[in-house]
Protein backbone atom coordinates (compact mmCIF):
# COMPACT_ATOMS: atom_id res chain seq x y z
CA UNK A 1 0.00 0.00 0.00
CA UNK A 2 2.78 2.28 0.55
CA UNK A 3 4.10 2.33 -3.31
CA UNK A 4 0.32 3.73 -4.16
CA UNK A 5 0.99 6.90 -4.34
CA UNK A 6 4.27 6.89 -6.63
CA UNK A 7 1.93 4.26 -8.78
CA UNK A 8 -0.17 7.03 -9.13
CA UNK A 9 2.35 9.90 -9.71
CA UNK A 10 3.87 7.75 -12.45
CA UNK A 11 0.63 6.59 -14.67
CA UNK A 12 -0.51 10.53 -14.79
CA UNK A 13 3.42 10.95 -16.33
CA UNK A 14 2.93 8.41 -18.35
CA UNK A 15 -0.48 9.82 -19.67
CA UNK A 16 1.31 13.41 -20.01
CA UNK A 17 3.96 12.32 -22.16
CA UNK A 18 1.63 9.74 -23.89
CA UNK A 19 -0.65 13.18 -24.51
CA UNK A 20 2.29 15.29 -25.62
CA UNK A 21 3.67 12.88 -27.79
CA UNK A 22 0.05 12.51 -29.58
CA UNK A 23 -0.31 16.30 -29.81
CA UNK A 24 3.19 16.32 -31.18
CA UNK A 25 2.55 16.02 -35.02
CA UNK A 26 -0.59 18.93 -34.77
CA UNK A 27 1.62 20.77 -32.91
CA UNK A 28 4.95 20.89 -35.24
CA UNK A 29 2.24 21.75 -38.19
CA UNK A 30 0.70 24.86 -36.22
CA UNK A 31 4.32 26.27 -35.12
CA UNK A 32 5.59 25.45 -38.39
CA UNK A 33 2.63 27.01 -40.37
CA UNK A 34 2.45 30.40 -37.93
CA UNK A 35 5.64 31.07 -37.80
CA UNK A 36 7.50 29.83 -40.93
CA UNK A 37 5.91 32.24 -43.16
CA UNK A 38 6.89 35.37 -40.59
CA UNK A 39 10.92 33.79 -40.11
CA UNK A 40 10.80 33.96 -44.13
CA UNK A 41 9.67 37.36 -44.21
CA UNK A 42 12.03 38.35 -41.44
CA UNK A 43 15.18 36.96 -43.60
CA UNK A 44 13.78 38.75 -46.30
CA UNK A 45 14.12 42.06 -44.48
CA UNK A 46 17.92 41.39 -43.82
CA UNK A 47 18.95 40.69 -47.75
CA UNK A 48 19.57 42.77 -50.81
CA UNK A 49 17.13 43.60 -53.30
CA UNK A 50 17.15 41.36 -56.57
CA UNK A 51 17.32 43.23 -59.83
CA UNK A 52 13.24 41.92 -60.96
CA UNK A 53 11.67 41.36 -57.44
CA UNK A 54 12.58 38.57 -55.12
CA UNK A 55 15.99 38.72 -53.10
CA UNK A 56 19.48 38.62 -53.52
CA UNK A 57 21.40 36.72 -50.90
CA UNK A 58 23.69 39.13 -49.91
CA UNK A 59 23.27 40.92 -46.02
CA UNK A 60 21.96 44.28 -46.06
CA UNK A 61 19.86 46.48 -43.86
CA UNK A 62 18.69 48.79 -47.07
CA UNK A 63 15.43 47.43 -46.62
CA UNK A 64 15.09 48.34 -42.63
CA UNK A 65 17.00 51.25 -43.82
CA UNK A 66 14.05 51.83 -46.40
CA UNK A 67 11.14 52.41 -43.81
CA UNK A 68 12.12 55.62 -42.84
CA UNK A 69 14.32 56.86 -45.14
CA UNK A 70 15.26 57.09 -48.60
CA UNK A 71 18.07 57.37 -50.62
CA UNK A 72 18.89 59.90 -53.36
CA UNK A 73 20.21 58.33 -57.03
CA UNK A 74 22.42 60.84 -57.81
CA UNK A 75 24.33 61.55 -54.82
CA UNK A 76 23.90 58.68 -52.54
CA UNK A 77 22.68 60.96 -49.20
CA UNK A 78 19.82 59.41 -47.30
CA UNK A 79 17.09 61.79 -46.16
CA UNK A 80 13.56 61.19 -44.75
CA UNK A 81 11.00 59.31 -46.67
CA UNK A 82 8.23 61.75 -46.19
CA UNK A 83 5.81 59.50 -48.40
CA UNK A 84 6.24 56.90 -46.13
CA UNK A 85 5.85 58.76 -42.79
CA UNK A 86 2.76 60.06 -44.26
CA UNK A 87 1.84 56.91 -44.85
CA UNK A 88 2.09 55.90 -41.37
CA UNK A 89 0.51 58.80 -40.24
CA UNK A 90 -2.50 58.23 -42.44
CA UNK A 91 -2.74 55.06 -41.47
CA UNK A 92 -2.35 55.48 -37.55
CA UNK A 93 -5.28 58.42 -37.69
CA UNK A 94 -7.58 56.43 -39.49
CA UNK A 95 -6.95 53.67 -37.68
CA UNK A 96 -7.54 55.60 -34.59
CA UNK A 97 -10.58 57.49 -36.02
CA UNK A 98 -12.05 54.32 -36.67
CA UNK A 99 -11.66 53.22 -33.70
CA UNK A 100 -13.17 56.14 -32.07
CA UNK A 101 -16.28 56.58 -34.23
CA UNK A 102 -17.05 52.86 -34.08
CA UNK A 103 -16.95 52.75 -30.15
CA UNK A 104 -19.26 55.88 -30.52
CA UNK A 105 -21.53 54.03 -32.54
CA UNK A 106 -21.27 50.56 -30.93
CA UNK A 107 -21.44 51.75 -27.49
CA UNK A 108 -25.08 53.18 -27.63
CA UNK A 109 -26.02 49.97 -29.81
CA UNK A 110 -24.78 47.53 -27.23
CA UNK A 111 -26.32 49.07 -24.38
CA UNK A 112 -29.67 48.80 -26.37
CA UNK A 113 -29.42 45.41 -27.09
CA UNK A 114 -28.12 44.74 -23.75
CA UNK A 115 -31.45 46.43 -22.18
CA UNK A 116 -33.35 44.46 -24.67
CA UNK A 117 -36.28 41.61 -23.19
CA UNK A 118 -34.26 38.57 -23.81
CA UNK A 119 -36.41 36.99 -25.84
CA UNK A 120 -35.76 39.73 -28.39
CA UNK A 121 -31.72 40.09 -27.61
CA UNK A 122 -31.06 36.87 -29.64
CA UNK A 123 -32.26 38.99 -33.21
CA UNK A 124 -30.55 41.60 -32.51
CA UNK A 125 -27.77 40.31 -32.73
CA UNK A 126 -28.41 38.23 -35.39
CA UNK A 127 -28.84 41.57 -37.38
CA UNK A 128 -25.58 42.72 -36.28
CA UNK A 129 -23.69 39.76 -37.36
CA UNK A 130 -24.95 39.54 -40.74
CA UNK A 131 -22.33 41.86 -42.64
CA UNK A 132 -20.19 38.94 -41.56
CA UNK A 133 -22.18 36.94 -44.13
CA UNK A 134 -21.03 38.51 -46.91
CA UNK A 135 -17.43 39.14 -48.59
CA UNK A 136 -15.44 41.92 -47.24
CA UNK A 137 -15.19 43.23 -51.18
CA UNK A 138 -19.04 42.92 -51.76
CA UNK A 139 -19.21 44.98 -48.61
CA UNK A 140 -17.06 47.93 -49.33
CA UNK A 141 -18.73 47.95 -53.07
CA UNK A 142 -21.78 48.03 -51.42
CA UNK A 143 -19.88 51.71 -49.87
CA UNK A 144 -18.35 52.68 -53.10
CA UNK A 145 -22.01 52.76 -54.68
CA UNK A 146 -23.75 54.86 -51.93
CA UNK A 147 -20.93 57.64 -52.11
CA UNK A 148 -19.89 57.58 -55.65
CA UNK A 149 -20.50 60.87 -57.76
CA UNK A 150 -23.44 58.72 -59.48
CA UNK A 151 -24.36 57.17 -55.98
CA UNK A 152 -27.44 56.76 -53.83
CA UNK A 153 -26.41 60.17 -51.46
CA UNK A 154 -25.23 62.21 -54.07
CA UNK A 155 -28.26 61.16 -56.57
CA UNK A 156 -30.74 62.11 -53.80
CA UNK A 157 -29.44 65.52 -52.63
CA UNK A 158 -29.41 66.36 -56.54
CA UNK A 159 -32.73 65.35 -56.74
CA UNK A 160 -33.70 67.28 -53.89
CA UNK A 161 -31.48 70.44 -55.04
CA UNK A 162 -29.79 70.59 -51.96
CA UNK A 163 -26.43 70.69 -54.37
CA UNK A 164 -26.04 71.75 -57.82
CA UNK A 165 -23.18 69.06 -58.80
CA UNK A 166 -21.94 65.92 -57.33
CA UNK A 167 -19.49 66.25 -53.79
CA UNK A 168 -16.67 64.64 -54.57
CA UNK A 169 -16.38 62.00 -51.52
CA UNK A 170 -14.95 59.43 -52.90
CA UNK A 171 -11.06 58.75 -53.39
CA UNK A 172 -10.37 60.71 -50.27
CA UNK A 173 -9.87 60.27 -46.34
CA UNK A 174 -13.45 60.39 -45.29
CA UNK A 175 -14.11 57.95 -47.88
CA UNK A 176 -11.84 55.23 -46.51
CA UNK A 177 -13.17 56.11 -42.68
CA UNK A 178 -16.50 55.39 -43.91
CA UNK A 179 -16.05 51.70 -45.14
CA UNK A 180 -13.46 50.90 -42.58
CA UNK A 181 -16.47 51.83 -39.60
CA UNK A 182 -18.84 50.17 -41.57
CA UNK A 183 -16.87 47.15 -41.65
CA UNK A 184 -15.61 46.73 -38.52
CA UNK A 185 -18.25 48.08 -36.02
CA UNK A 186 -19.61 44.87 -35.27
CA UNK A 187 -16.20 43.81 -33.82
CA UNK A 188 -16.78 46.38 -31.58
CA UNK A 189 -20.62 46.00 -30.85
CA UNK A 190 -19.95 42.14 -29.93
CA UNK A 191 -17.33 42.95 -27.27
CA UNK A 192 -19.30 45.63 -25.51
CA UNK A 193 -22.74 44.16 -25.57
CA UNK A 194 -20.79 40.78 -23.56
CA UNK A 195 -19.71 43.23 -21.24
CA UNK A 196 -22.69 45.16 -20.49
CA UNK A 197 -24.85 41.77 -20.87
CA UNK A 198 -23.42 41.07 -17.05
CA UNK A 199 -23.68 44.78 -15.80
CA UNK A 200 -26.41 45.02 -13.02
CA UNK A 201 -28.55 47.37 -14.16
CA UNK A 202 -30.19 47.53 -10.61
CA UNK A 203 -26.63 49.82 -9.93
CA UNK A 204 -28.09 52.33 -12.44
CA UNK A 205 -31.21 52.64 -11.28
CA UNK A 206 -29.94 52.99 -7.41
CA UNK A 207 -27.64 55.93 -9.35
CA UNK A 208 -30.85 57.61 -10.52
CA UNK A 209 -33.08 57.48 -7.05
CA UNK A 210 -29.64 59.07 -5.89
CA UNK A 211 -30.71 62.10 -8.77
CA UNK A 212 -27.54 61.07 -10.33
CA UNK A 213 -27.22 62.65 -13.84
CA UNK A 214 -27.63 60.50 -17.16
CA UNK A 215 -23.55 61.79 -17.64
CA UNK A 216 -22.47 60.81 -14.15
CA UNK A 217 -24.06 57.41 -14.10
CA UNK A 218 -22.34 56.57 -17.43
CA UNK A 219 -19.26 57.76 -16.67
CA UNK A 220 -19.19 56.63 -12.75
CA UNK A 221 -20.82 53.28 -13.22
CA UNK A 222 -21.74 51.81 -16.56
CA UNK A 223 -18.24 52.92 -18.41
CA UNK A 224 -15.79 51.55 -15.84
CA UNK A 225 -17.73 48.22 -15.55
CA UNK A 226 -17.67 47.50 -19.22
CA UNK A 227 -14.47 49.31 -19.50
CA UNK A 228 -12.67 45.84 -20.54
CA UNK A 229 -15.12 45.48 -23.21
CA UNK A 230 -13.88 48.65 -24.78
CA UNK A 231 -10.48 47.59 -24.49
CA UNK A 232 -11.21 44.48 -26.23
CA UNK A 233 -13.64 46.06 -29.00
CA UNK A 234 -11.02 48.79 -29.69
CA UNK A 235 -7.95 46.44 -30.17
CA UNK A 236 -10.09 43.84 -32.90
CA UNK A 237 -11.12 47.18 -34.36
CA UNK A 238 -7.44 48.83 -34.58
CA UNK A 239 -5.44 45.97 -35.73
CA UNK A 240 -7.33 45.16 -38.40
CA UNK A 241 -7.71 48.88 -39.54
CA UNK A 242 -4.53 49.20 -39.64
CA UNK A 243 -3.49 46.98 -41.35
CA UNK A 244 -6.45 47.17 -44.10
CA UNK A 245 -5.94 47.01 -47.87
CA UNK A 246 -9.53 46.10 -49.48
CA UNK A 247 -10.87 49.12 -48.36
CA UNK A 248 -8.68 51.68 -49.10
CA UNK A 249 -7.52 50.31 -52.29
CA UNK A 250 -11.15 50.29 -53.53
CA UNK A 251 -12.17 53.83 -51.68
CA UNK A 252 -8.97 56.06 -51.45
CA UNK A 253 -7.48 55.23 -54.84
CA UNK A 254 -3.95 55.07 -55.68
CA UNK A 255 -3.43 58.70 -53.54
CA UNK A 256 -4.97 57.45 -49.89
CA UNK A 257 -2.55 54.48 -49.56
CA UNK A 258 -2.41 53.00 -46.11
CA UNK A 259 0.67 50.44 -44.52
CA UNK A 260 -1.19 47.40 -46.17
CA UNK A 261 -1.36 49.34 -49.72
CA UNK A 262 2.50 50.45 -49.22
CA UNK A 263 3.11 46.60 -48.48
CA UNK A 264 1.75 45.37 -51.71
CA UNK A 265 3.09 48.06 -53.66
CA UNK A 266 6.37 47.01 -52.49
CA UNK A 267 6.13 43.61 -53.37
CA UNK A 268 4.48 43.89 -56.37
CA UNK A 269 4.89 47.17 -59.29
CA UNK A 270 7.94 48.41 -56.68
CA UNK A 271 9.67 44.81 -56.65
CA UNK A 272 11.54 45.67 -53.28
CA UNK A 273 10.86 42.25 -51.37
CA UNK A 274 13.31 43.47 -48.51
CA UNK A 275 11.86 47.01 -48.17
CA UNK A 276 8.03 45.39 -48.27
CA UNK A 277 9.12 42.59 -45.75
CA UNK A 278 10.70 46.07 -43.55
CA UNK A 279 7.56 47.03 -43.42
CA UNK A 280 5.55 44.26 -42.66
CA UNK A 281 7.70 43.68 -39.39
CA UNK A 282 7.01 47.41 -38.61
CA UNK A 283 3.42 46.90 -38.82
CA UNK A 284 3.56 43.28 -36.76
CA UNK A 285 5.46 44.99 -34.22
CA UNK A 286 3.21 47.93 -33.99
CA UNK A 287 0.20 45.49 -33.43
CA UNK A 288 2.08 43.58 -30.80
CA UNK A 289 2.47 47.02 -29.21
CA UNK A 290 -0.81 47.17 -29.60
CA UNK A 291 -1.62 43.61 -28.04
CA UNK A 292 0.64 44.08 -24.71
CA UNK A 293 -1.03 47.25 -24.26
CA UNK A 294 -4.83 45.63 -24.20
CA UNK A 295 -2.86 42.59 -22.01
CA UNK A 296 -1.73 45.01 -19.33
CA UNK A 297 -4.73 46.83 -19.34
CA UNK A 298 -7.23 43.27 -19.19
CA UNK A 299 -4.81 42.23 -16.22
CA UNK A 300 -5.10 45.47 -14.29
CA UNK A 301 -8.32 45.20 -14.74
CA UNK A 302 -9.08 41.85 -13.38
CA UNK A 303 -6.13 42.44 -10.51
CA UNK A 304 -8.79 45.54 -9.15
CA UNK A 305 -11.98 43.88 -9.38
CA UNK A 306 -10.26 40.52 -7.92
Amino acid sequence: MTDMPGTIEAEKSRDIRKRWLLSLPALLIILLASTGPLLIVLVYSFLTPGPYGDVQWLPSLEGWIGVVMEKDIFDGTFSLADAHVSIFMRSAMLSLATTVLTLLVGFPTAYFIATRPEKTRELWLFLITIPFWTNLLIRTFAILEIIRNEGLINGLMLKFGLISRPVQMLFTDGAILTGMVYVYLPLMVLPLYASMEKLDFRLVEAAYDLYATPFRVLRKIIFPLVKPGVIAGSILVFIPALGAYVTPSILGGGKNMMLGNLIELQFGQGRNWPLGSALSITLMLIVMAALLVYVRNAGSQGSRHG
